[in-house]
């Protein structure tokens, strides 16, 4: 069984830093693109980050200076480093799976998600 598993959310105050970490289970991480995605209340779901089975990563152009995602193949775990954080990053964070020709964090690639880890950015 197919099965994504976010964590590492919380409530922080604004200029920290969080690590979200997904683990994976049910298939190999290996040929699969991993994305980051978020969504805040009443807002669409938005691409963060994404990276390919050969290591290539790329970042949503208002998301790469603060953002940093990263993967294990061996043990089935995609990251997201998350540094100086706002109010504006408040959202709900999802891992999500993929088989696509370029690896880019676009939700309609994905064809498996988490249920997602809340973030609350207070300032």
């Amino acid at each position: 069984q197919v099965q994504l598993s976010e964590s590492g959310g919380g409530s922080v105050q604004a200029g920290e830093s969080l690590r979200l970490s997904c683990v994976i289970s049910g298939f190999s991480l290996r040929p699969y693109c991993m994305g980051w995605f978020r969504q805040g209340s009443g807002e669409e779901r938005e691409g963060i980050a994404a990276v390919g089975g050969d290591g290539s990563v790329n970042y949503a152009e208002s998301m790469m200076d603060r953002f940093s995602i990263s993967r294990d193949n061996a043990k089935n775990i995609l990251l997201l480093q998350m540094n100086n954080l706002t109010p504006q990053d408040t959202a709900r964070y999802y891992c999500a799976a993929g088989i696509v020709g370029r690896c880019v964090p676009v939700a309609a690639g994905m064809d498996y998600w988490g249920e997602g880890t809340p973030v609350n950015i207070s300032s």
